[in-house]
């Protein structure tokens, strides 16, 4: 991975700390604006880059909120990387009002279902509409931001090699 890789992967990092400073207030915890830039990281630059995004995003969210989960952001974090890798693969494929979809209802009812057995139904329960609030708020800022965005990342991150 050259430099220009990494420095547009660390962009889109801080672009999701910005984003995990502004949070919403929800029935469990906050809602983070943190996994737009991860979804417009997978949309501009691919499935990997994206997912690298996902996951530290969601571990700097998570530390700036105060680790409420302690070490169980990790599973987060993996599942958020997972999503916005099935997100940019989708999207990627010209099938982009299904990636989007795809990516709420997974943050939604899909990711936090490990939490079901290592904390109970009722965490789950509560969970989901802060999770649906929060996927669809980012998922549409993503949406509303890409076509503004593409002609400036456009062939910024092809074929392994930046133009430059």
């Amino acid at each position: 991975m050259n430099i220009r890789k990494m420095s547009l992967i660390a962009l889109f990092i801080a672009l999701s700390v910005i984003g995990a400073a502004i949070k919403i207030p929800a029935i469990i915890g906050s809602i983070a604006l943190d996994v737009f830039p991860a979804i417009l990281a997978g949309a501009f630059f691919g499935a990997v880059p994206g997912a690298i995004v996902g996951g530290f995003g969601h571990m700097v969210s998570a530390l700036i909120g105060g680790m409420p989960l302690g070490p169980l952001h990790f599973i987060v974090a993996i599942s958020m990387a997972l999503l916005i890798y099935i997100f940019a693969k989708l999207f990627q494929h010209g099938k982009r009002t299904l990636a989007y979809i795809v990516f709420v209802l997974g943050n939604t009812f899909i990711a936090p279902l490990p939490f079901i057995f290592i904390l109970d139904i009722a965490f789950y329960i509560a969970l989901v509409p802060s999770l649906f609030v929060g996927s669809l708020l980012n998922v549409l800022i993503a949406w509303l931001m890409i076509p503004r965005l593409v002609t400036v990342f456009q062939g910024a991150y092809q074929r392994g090699e930046a133009k430059g």
